[in-house]
């Protein structure tokens, strides 16, 4: 069993684009905690029924810091910052490829053995590609056996928990790191608009598929299915389970079940986003009238939605209040609602904090942090975050909605059961912000004309 391998190494190996900024993001980390032992375990397997896990994807936080994503992930891996007396040494503690000699890890473990799952990384490459010192992950136990004051990520690998006293600072070591990420380097810039552009020609796979979905039962996933494979294909995964949403199905926030029928005269409403193999994701919305012609009614909230959001990305600037866009959107949505009839008191009234009258057809928030995860660093504190200042470099997303119920009587026939929400995501710049998704069209006569364009193939 251990004669007869030829030597096979990683043919045309790189170094990763994402390592030098890795190393950045690692030396600002050592600054912020000075002394201090830092802990970030990549996380492990997550088991999905008997001994069937989920796909492997690493801790959010360790990503970051190492640039090691995607298929080159690790499970059990734990990376450390120790002390030096001037900074840190980071070093990266993995299960590296399997050895075909002295072990019969390549034939008999089920989870790392590189007949079961494939070839990994040793050692060498790794230390490579990422530019980091790398371990073998059998001498990480002895490691953290030499005392000092430590900082761990907890929660995400139960045996090195165990191995690392509690401290009462590890929570300040997931705050710094969730505030950290709040603003993207170039280069999550660029994999944000990579996730961008996959999730855009996503949304396009799914135009084409609606008319051979139209009548279907559960043509909803015939819809999902196109997209899902758009984000295999060019990226990681799903950034998030997507919402297929058609006729009243789109006034459930987070309509996942995706088992509904798609019927001619109705709007669907999709919430879409791929995840790149460098663990970024878009977070977009489109509404499409399944016919490819939105009916008076439909257009008129539509619209209001429109000029909603139109009004949230102009408030979206450096020094604006994160809370500010999400006002701008809602003063559209409340004014709109008052001149259509169908809210019972004045606008100004119901947008006063503690009425929100008009939040019946508009329940959430307008937006959120996107990188990462697709809602962001929400570890960070409320004053840095919720409660804090845009600033440059920061990508959110601008998603105002309105949902009526199909039993609302306060509205007319014609518009119950129409749920409408558009979504894009924008990066804060030096003077204002950009719509890294605003090549998908977003007015409803684009929306008509790029239907039929597609359609029409």
């Amino acid at each position: 069993m251990e004669q007869g391998w030829a030597p096979s190494p990683l043919d045309g190996l790189k170094k990763s684009a994402v390592a030098p900024f890795a190393v950045a993001r690692r030396a600002k980390l050592s600054i912020a905690f000075p002394g201090k032992r830092l802990v970030i375990p990549a996380g492990t397997f997550k088991t999905r029924s008997n001994d069937t896990d989920y796909r492997f994807r690493p801790h959010t936080t360790f990503a970051w810091l190492t640039g090691i994503n995607g298929t080159d992930a690790v499970p059990d891996s734990v990376l450390v910052l120790e002390p030096n007396g001037s900074g840190h040494d980071s070093l990266l503690f993995i299960h590296p490829r399997s050895a075909r000699e002295g072990s019969e890890e390549f034939y008999r473990n089920a989870r790392h053995g590189e007949f079961w799952v494939g070839r990994r990384m040793t050692l060498e490459e790794t230390e490579f590609a990422y530019d980091i010192s790398v371990r073998h992950i059998d001498s990480l136990d002895d490691f953290l056996t030499h005392e000092r004051e430590t900082l761990i990520i907890r929660g995400e690998d139960s045996y090195v928990d165990s191995r690392v006293k509690e401290h009462s600072d590890d929570a300040s070591l997931h705050t710094w790191l969730a505030e950290a990420r709040l603003i993207k380097d170039s280069f999550e810039v660029a994999e944000m608009q990579k996730a961008i552009d996959s999730t855009h020609r996503g949304f396009e796979d799914m135009i084409r598929a609606i008319p051979s979905a139209v009548s279907k039962k559960r043509g909803e996933r015939l819809v999902e299915g196109a997209f899902f494979t758009r984000a295999r294909y060019e990226g990681n995964e799903l950034g998030y389970d997507s919402i297929v949403a058609a006729g009243s199905h789109a006034c459930v926030l987070h309509w996942i079940r995706n088992d509904g029928e798609l019927r001619n005269g109705e709007l669907i409403l999709i919430d879409a986003g791929v995840e790149t193999e460098s663990l970024y994701t878009a977070d977009i919305t489109r509404t499409f009238p399944i016919n490819g012609k939105f009916t008076e009614a439909q257009r008129k909230i539509y619209m209001l939605v429109y000029e909603a959001q139109e009004a949230g990305m102009k408030a979206v600037k450096p020094g604006a209040k994160f809370r500010d866009f999400h006002v701008a959107a809602s003063q559209v949505l409340a004014r709109g609602l008052e001149a259509m009839g169908v809210l019972p008191i004045p606008a100004e009234e119901s947008l006063k904090p503690d009425v929100g009258l008009h939040r019946r057809w508009t329940v959430h928030g307008t937006g959120h942090m996107l990188g990462m995860d697709v809602h962001d660093c929400t570890l960070a504190r409320k004053e840095v975050h919720v409660e804090g200042i845009l600033e440059e470099g920061m990508i959110l997303t601008v998603e105002p909605g309105l949902y009526i119920q199909p039993d609302d009587t306060l509205f007319p026939a014609e518009y119950r059961g129409i749920g409408v929400r558009i979504e894009d995501d924008v990066l804060v710049t030096k003077d204002g912000c950009v719509n890294l998704s605003g090549a998908m069209p977003r007015h409803p006569d684009e929306v008509e004309a790029w239907m039929a364009q597609l359609q029409s193939k």
